[in-house]
């Protein structure tokens, strides 16, 4: 979390964010709709949260993705953020699927993480290993620098910590701490405009914040327009938003 990011509006880091998504995630395509002004919802707009048991994270772990994902897309006058959105959720779901197992990556050595980055992923570890090492080490430094763990800080040094790192100033133990904030932050995002299918994007709140149809059947006739799609966006269960 760069400061040139932190001083952007909300809107703008997440129509920059939106176009390293998946299209698949999304659940289909017409990113011109992003153009579009976006609207105001209140406060009120924010999903009723459900009681969600996490079942691949600790308490412990749970504390830390709630609070970085709150600080990553927070709320605001534009409406709920990754929390109210369900994104700890989201990634708690996907760390149960070959994904995080990395049974769809090539996992063989030799690994060797000096190389330049245009080589390809480097390192032994799956997304569930880089969860719990990064969560583990994020809290190590945190305690270690501050006294507490990262989920009892405020906003402010939340922030800060992230920052640390994003940049990977953090000294982490078991892996770089850019790579672990690399992976948080994309699922955080992915989190945030996949189809509630998946756990996150309560209400399709993430789709309403951009204007984006969702998963209709046909919206092209609105793509060229340069005006703003007037219906409401649907899951891919046929929920209208």
């Amino acid at each position: 979390m760069s400061n040139d990011k932190t001083n952007n509006s909300r809107r703008d880091f997440l129509l920059k964010s939106i176009t390293l998504i998946p299209a698949a995630v999304i659940g289909g395509s017409g990113v011109s709709a992003l153009t579009a002004p976006t609207p105001v919802l209140a406060a009120s707009d924010a999903p009723k949260q459900a009681e969600y048991q996490p079942t691949f994270f600790t308490p412990e772990e749970w504390a830390f993705v709630q609070a970085a994902v709150a600080r990553l897309i927070p709320a605001d006058e534009r409406g709920p953020g990754a929390l109210e959105a369900g994104v700890p959720e989201f990634i708690d779901r996907q760390m149960n699927t070959p994904y995080a197992t990395g049974s769809i990556w090539y996992m063989q050595g030799p690994f060797n993480p000096d190389v330049a980055p245009e080589m390809g992923y480097q390192l032994p570890l799956v997304p569930k290993q880089i969860y719990n090492l990064g969560i583990s080490d994020a809290d190590a430094y945190s305690k270690k620098t501050t006294g507490k763990v990262f989920a009892e800080q405020d906003g402010v040094q939340q922030d800060a910590l992230l920052q640390k790192f994003e940049s990977g100033e953090a000294d982490f133990a078991q892996l770089p701490a850019k790579l672990f904030f690399s992976y948080l932050l994309q699922n955080t995002r992915e989190g945030f405009f996949s189809d509630p299918i998946h756990g996150g994007n309560k209400e399709m709140v993430g789709w309403k914040l951009i204007n984006f149809p969702g998963a209709r059947a046909d919206f092209m006739d609105w793509v060229e327009r340069g005006e703003r799609y007037p219906f409401p966006p649907v899951s891919i269960r046929g929920e209208r938003g």
